[in-house]
């Protein structure tokens, strides 16, 4: 028994470190540059069709240190953790001001007129990125999305960085943000769950209409309770890494359940094994089905996908579309 339990340990020991030897090298982001000088200049007067265009400075980086608090066609004005300062991006991360709060949303004033990009109106659907990860981990779900008429929202936080609460503040800067959209829809993947559900337990908005949580650990990830102790797992996952343990009285236990129509795609074999023999049950290598499961969901759905592809599986793609359309997974309509 003494030998199984030392097996185990080690097998233990040497997931862990794989995991954040990976981590480390692809996830941790060097700081971004020193602030660059504030646009000067009034543009109250109609889009200049002559105006120069506009350069953005190519960033170093630094995803892990910013969070979201505004967006609008594709453009961003993040915050830093560490210095408070904030700064414009567009979609491709080039900076465009840098600086006060107020000096960048002038700049993407500027840039709206100037590029004749109209106000945020309608419906949008925001999609939230899981731990360690950045907003383009959900492209596949962005373009499938867009192909089909829909407006995303990609949300950028500092999942690594900071507490769950202080994602949920994120995201709910930028929903703030969009005081002309009507219905707002959220798609997330893994902890990117968690938030939304954090964001509820503060914070209500008659806007929200649906949610579907991919491979979200709804009663704590097995993993993290295992591992929340280490001083590497809290060094590279943070503060919101320990909060995925389970438990009595954890954090995760005490967030609530939407009060809006919600579904839960779970990656797994199908069988009682899964893809990684440290879990119990069927799992998609991070997360286990049993843990994902939430009361109240509208539909629950199986997939054959490991957790950080469950964003680019066919299956998937057309599962979120029909429920955003209809509340249910009817993988048999057509999905465009």
């Amino acid at each position: 028994m003494a030998s199984n339990r030392r097996t185990s340990l080690r097998r233990l020991a040497g997931y862990v470190a794989a995991l954040t030897a990976q981590s480390a090298v692809r996830k941790l982001p060097a700081l971004d540059d020193e602030p660059a000088a504030s646009s000067e200049g009034d543009m109250e007067a109609s889009p200049d069709q002559n105006a120069p265009e506009r350069r953005g400075m190519m960033t170093l980086g630094g995803r892990q240190f910013w969070g979201d608090v505004c967006f609008r066609g594709g453009y961003r004005i993040q915050r830093n953790i560490f210095t408070g300062h904030h700064r414009l991006l567009d979609s491709g991360d080039r900076r465009f001001e840098s600086g006060l709060l107020e000096s960048c949303r002038e700049t993407l004033r500027q840039i709206c007129q100037e590029q004749q990009i109209p106000d945020q109106t309608g419906r949008v659907v925001i999609l939230l990125h899981g731990l360690g990860r950045s907003c383009h981990a959900m492209d596949p779900i962005k373009h499938f999305l867009e192909e089909r008429g829909l407006t995303c929202c990609p949300f950028s936080y500092p999942s690594t960085r900071i507490a769950l609460a202080d994602c949920a503040n994120y995201l709910r800067d930028v929903l703030m943000s969009m005081p002309n959209v009507t219905r707002i829809s959220f798609v997330a993947h893994s902890m990117g769950g968690l938030v939304v559900r954090r964001l509820l337990q503060d914070y209500s908005d008659e806007r929200m209409e649906h949610l579907v949580l991919l491979g979200t650990p709804n009663q704590g990830a097995d993993l993290a309770t295992m591992l929340k102790n280490l001083s590497l797992f809290k060094l590279i996952y943070g503060p919101a890494g320990g909060e995925l343990a389970r438990g009595e009285g954890s954090t995760v236990s005490n967030l609530p359940a939407p009060q809006f129509p919600f579904a839960v795609i779970a990656g797994g074999k199908g069988d009682n094994a899964g893809y990684n023999q440290l879990l119990e049950g069927d799992d998609d290598g991070t997360v286990t089905v049993a843990s994902t499961q939430l009361a109240g969901a509208s539909d629950f759905l199986v997939v054959p996908r490991l957790h950080s592809f469950l964003m680019s599986s066919p299956e998937v793609l057309a599962a979120i579309y029909s429920f955003l359309q209809t509340n249910r997974f009817d993988l048999e309509s057509d999905n465009g």
